[in-house]
């Protein structure tokens, strides 16, 4: 693993203004990921995981405090450019999988390049290579709702994975599923992080956070902890 830092996060606040009131869903959070690290970022509902992830990932801007990602200041950015970040350097997996209902599996990991250069038969090269690494292409026809809750899952993992990023975020992937089908998940992210990509998992289950390198805690939008995961032993069964 290369030592050197891949994320910059500095000083980062982030609140949201409401009538009457304000919430501080993040609270002066620094914090630096090496390339290739898995980590693992712990917290109750609304400790600020998913505020943390979506500022990392182009998807929201702090109140105040700095990110750079692979040396690029994402403030510095202006929208079309986050865009393309998002696009070339970023993949996101929701915790409902948030697969287009209308869509084949095929069509929904298809999204992600329909914007870039290509032809058609290179985007469906690349699709059917995700389905491959995800170990979803049997369901490829199938629509999101002909699916279990885990096949949904691996179906956004390849959507996310689809444009091979550098960068993989995961907001409560295992959280609507089974231990069976969470742990598989689980595997498959080990596994991505392994090949190469950096790996940032939010839950708030320890059975999930157990496979990661490093472990960060929030509270109340707060970073109050971390630690170092010195083994993978916890990895789910199958690694």
């Amino acid at each position: 693993m290369d030592d050197e830092a891949y994320i910059t996060v500095e000083g980062l606040s982030r609140t949201y203004h409401r009538p009457g009131s304000e919430l501080d869903a993040l609270v002066d959070v620094s914090f630096t990921v090496p390339r290739g690290q898995f980590v693992g970022i712990m917290g109750h509902s609304g400790a600020g995981k998913s505020t943390l992830l979506n500022i990392i990932g182009g998807l929201d801007r702090p109140s105040s405090g700095a990110v750079s990602v692979g040396g690029v200041d994402l403030a510095a950015l202006d929208e079309e450019a986050l865009a393309i970040y998002r696009r070339n350097s970023v993949g996101f997996v929701f915790q409902d999988a948030k697969l287009v209902p209308a869509l084949t599996v095929f069509e929904n990991v298809m999204l992600p390049l329909v914007p870039i250069p290509g032809s058609d038969e290179e985007k469906s090269a690349k699709v059917e290579a995700a389905l491959e690494e995800t170990n979803i292409g049997h369901r490829a026809s199938h629509l999101p709702g002909e699916l279990s809750g885990g096949e949904q899952q691996r179906a956004a993992v390849a959507r996310a994975i689809v444009n091979d990023p550098e960068l993989l975020l995961a907001d409560e992937p295992t959280g609507e599923l089974d231990r069976h089908n969470a742990d598989r998940i689980l595997e498959l992210l080990v596994r991505l992080n392994r090949e190469g990509r950096t790996v940032l998992v939010a839950s708030h289950d320890e059975a999930t956070i157990a496979v990661a390198d490093r472990v960060l805690c929030l509270e109340e939008g707060r970073l109050t902890s971390e630690r170092l995961v010195d083994t993978r032993s916890a990895a789910p069964e199958g690694e």
